[in-house]
């Protein structure tokens, strides 16, 4: 357990740094420090084989265009229940809709995480899930784990499709992660963050 506290301490403290500097100088710290953290923490979701090449999580150039500041509708709707594997089931209940994404081919919903505290959950699917990124969709948002990359001064929340990322089951059967739900689903194709690829040299 301290090792896991350890990780998710630095990854609350690296969204803290990127949301305090530009956005692609965020975007590098970004990289750079999950790719240390894949390579040398304990609680890498590699497995050995891959760890043994490691070179860096693939992932798309970064993109300007990708970073997004949308408005948020209050919505409300029945809870999703995901499973989670040794985590059990996880209720994700909808709270807001995106209004700004349109680029992307549509809006987005976020979702609630029930349990003590709570935290706000953004996955997500687009036309490259399955082909040039993982099956299972990303995730944008995860509050739980720190990856929340704030707001801007008139209060519009800030997407940045450059920080997708693909959730622990992309890398090892060892997980069972939450899943993007179909509603979710963008049209477009998301050419940003995380992407499918060789880990090794």
């Amino acid at each position: 357990m301290l090792d896991l506290w350890d990780w998710r301490r630095q990854i609350a403290d690296l969204y803290c740094a990127v949301r305090g500097i530009a956005p692609e100088d965020g975007w590098r710290l970004w990289r750079n420090t999950r790719n240390r953290l894949f390579a040398h923490h304990s609680q890498t979701s590699l497995e050995p084989a891959a760890l043994a090449s490691f070179t860096g999580i693939p992932l798309y150039p970064y993109d300007p265009a990708l970073r997004f500041l949308v408005g948020l509708t209050e919505i409300s709707g029945p809870a999703l229940i995901l499973e989670a594997g040794h985590d059990g089931e996880v209720r994700a209940t909808p709270f807001a809709r995106t209004d700004g994404l349109t680029p992307l081919g549509g809006e987005l919903t976020l979702y609630w995480i029930g349990g003590y505290g709570g935290g706000v959950f953004l996955p997500f699917t687009d036309a490259t899930s399955g082909r040039e990124t993982y099956g299972g969709g990303r995730y944008l948002l995860d509050t739980i784990k720190g990856a929340d990359l704030g707001q801007a001064p008139d209060g519009r929340v800030i997407l940045d499709f450059n920080f997708a990322f693909a959730p622990s089951c992309a890398h090892s059967d060892r997980f069972v992660c939450p899943l993007a739900p179909l509603e979710n689903r963008l049209s477009g194709a998301v050419r940003g963050g995380e992407k499918n690829g060789s880990m090794v040299a």
